[in-house]
């Protein structure tokens, strides 16, 4: 299978991911959500919703054609990545939301590190 098509899939599966954070924290709250009661409990976390699910929708989008949308690629992976550091510090901070450490860190982290790997190992062009 081409880098091309992996990162087709990967795109698509992130997005659909991203589209079902609010999910998520209902089902593993100490994973995902950063404060106490239902999700919608937050406005903060409302926020965040929102632009996740926006962004999940545009990499569904950008799955079609990859090679159109870096910019929106990079912008995903670059966001991730210090959105996982900032996230990871206030892990530390009192009030033990190191749950975050086994949830949303790794899982941005992975996001940035998988569609890293596809768009800049060299592979990922539109010839297949």
């Amino acid at each position: 299978m081409s880098r091309l098509k992996l990162l087709q899939i990967a795109l698509f599966a992130f997005g659909v991911v991203f589209c079902l954070v609010y999910p998520l924290a209902i089902i593993w709250p100490s994973g995902w959500a950063w404060h106490d009661g239902p999700p919608s409990a937050s406005h903060y976390f409302m926020m965040i919703v929102g632009i996740y699910a926006t962004l999940g929708i545009f990499l569904v989008r950008a799955s079609r054609d990859p090679m159109a949308h870096r910019s929106l690629i990079d912008f995903t992976i670059w966001s991730s990545v210090v959105h996982a550091l900032i996230m990871a510090i206030q892990s530390f901070s009192p009030g033990a939301h190191m749950g975050h450490m086994l949830g949303d860190v790794p899982a941005l982290l992975l996001v940035a590190a998988v569609l890293g790997g596809l768009t800049y190992s060299g592979g990922a062009k539109n010839d297949g």
